[in-house]
This record gives structure tokens, sequence and C-alpha cells, in this order.
């Protein structure tokens, strides 16, 4: 599944780089309610990153960062994402968690491959 840019889900902001002050920048303007889980996963990232002697946890802060932004970028695409987080929190049920996880899921896949770096490609 890719991102579709409809009318009413055209991005918010331009697709920043995939480096930690890009994003955290990107932040700020789409989900300003994020960047204290965003500061605290780059601190972990590059505590991880020194602590194992690899650059593995930086580069997937990145790549989960820049998904999750790419989300947040597109309005309707986000709302569609918390609203499916949420239900998949509240389920009455596995089989409806499951069904709620699996659209969030998804909808991260399609903007981790629409991130450069992740395997999508540049828009």
């Amino acid at each position: 599944m890719q991102l579709t840019e409809t009318a009413d889900d055209r991005p918010l902001i331009p697709r920043p780089e995939r480096s930690p002050g890009a994003l955290r920048a990107a932040c700020t303007v789409v989900a300003p309610a994020l960047l204290l889980a965003y500061d605290r996963a780059k601190d972990q990232a590059l505590a991880e990153a020194v602590e194992h002697g690899s650059l593995k946890p930086v580069h997937a802060y990145l790549a989960h960062w820049a998904a999750l932004i790419e989300i947040e970028r597109h309005p309707e695409t986000a709302k569609r994402y918390h609203r499916a987080e949420y239900l998949a929190r509240t389920a009455a049920s596995p089989e409806e968690a499951r069904e709620h996880l699996t659209t969030a899921s998804v909808l991260y896949c399609a903007a981790a491959e629409a991130t450069p770096g992740c395997g999508g490609v540049s828009a």
C-alpha cells in the first residue's frame, strides 16, 4: 500500500531529510506532542550506539521517526493511524485489536516505504 495524496490529505510540510535535526524540526511542526518521545528515542539510540559500538540503533531510530513524520505530514493519514492505534488499545477482543493493529501497520509500512533510505522512493 502506498500513501495516496488526496485533496484533503496533502502534506503539511515537505518531506524532511532523514537526519536528527531535520526530523526534529519537522516534528515540532506536524506533531509537537511527540517531541519529548522523539528526544528520548534519539538519546536512547545514541546511548545504545555508544554502548554497542554500532550505528544500527541510530539507523533504526532515524528510520522509525522518518516513517512517523511521514504519517504526521498527511493529516488524514495521521488521523486514521492514531484512530487505529486507539481502537486497538480499547478493543473488546484480541481479534478486534488485531484488525486495528493491522490497519496501523499497513499505514506505517506505507510511510516507511515512502521515505528515502527505507527502501522507498523520494517524492
